[in-house]
């Protein structure tokens, strides 16, 4: 594991947390209507845009295909026709099929027995399935356990990068245990409890947000929701002003935080 946290500027995070907050509110991040939802679109996500996803999943949810059983009963290629839009098709589809078996050896098919088990034993077991690295793994766990895992992506270290918080290619577990450690006393900060979120900007742009949906508006415990709302907070930014290429830091909620050259 490498160690390239700077010292003392993991701290800053947490006024990441209030600031974009305070900004933006509640992202109601994933969007799905139920827990297996969330996994398929955690499978899909992987190399494509979000957009591309939705559409492979109406795709299912019009077939009647979005659940354990569907995906258990379908025919291999009509699967992968089905997911199309969400590009490298003939591998997810497999691997889909791949977690179901899982699923059904392990757990009896049950969502809510895999779900019951603790995170670091159920996280490793999902690393050993074919296709699952860490950010899918705990994407999983967070959005559909409600586990208390944060999730690393492409846009979180992108972000500590260029905010001198951690080299971009410092190690995935590394990221998040930093992550998790900074984010967990919000939970008994009050006045972060209820800070409440400004009006919409001009631009209407808030983060990542989604329409509420059964998913976003389940009961989770604090810390979850704590680690769901920044992890969405962050792809708000990265998307919108932490660009890969011509950042808008001009006008980025984060800008006060970027260190002076």
């Amino acid at each position: 594991m490498t160690h390239a946290v700077k010292s003392g500027r993991g701290k800053e995070i947490r006024k990441y947390y209030a600031e974009l907050f305070g900004a933006w509110g509640v992202q109601h991040w994933w969007p799905a209507e139920t827990q297996f939802e969330v996994i398929v679109g955690a499978y899909l996500t992987q190399n494509t845009a979000w957009t591309n996803v939705e559409r492979a999943l109406d795709n299912l949810r019009q077939a009647g295909l979005l659940s354990v059983d569907g995906v258990r009963d379908v025919k291999l290629a009509r699967l992968e026709r089905l997911i199309r839009p969400s590009g490298y098709f003939r591998q997810k589809a497999a691997r889909l099929k791949t977690f179901v078996r899982f699923l059904d050896k392990r757990y009896d098919g049950s969502i809510q027995k895999l779900f019951s088990q603790p995170t670091e034993q159920l996280r490793e077991q999902l690393l050993s399935l074919k296709g699952v690295g860490p950010e899918t793994a705990d994407s999983i766990l967070l959005y559909a356990g409600n586990h208390p895992v944060f999730v690393v992506d492409a846009y979180t270290r992108r972000v500590i990068d260029r905010h001198a918080i951690a080299a971009g290619n410092t190690d995935y577990e590394e990221i998040r245990q930093m992550f998790q450690q900074v984010l967990a006393p919000i939970v008994s900060d009050q006045e972060l409890k209820t800070a409440k979120a400004l009006p919409s900007t001009e631009s209407g742009i808030r983060g990542t947000a989604h329409p509420p949906s059964p998913m976003s508006r389940a009961h989770r415990a604090a810390l979850v929701q704590v680690y769901n709302e920044m992890h969405a907070l962050i792809v708000g930014v990265g998307k919108n002003y932490c660009r890969k290429t011509k950042p808008a830091c001009e006008i980025c909620p984060l800008r006060k935080y970027l260190p002076s050259k």
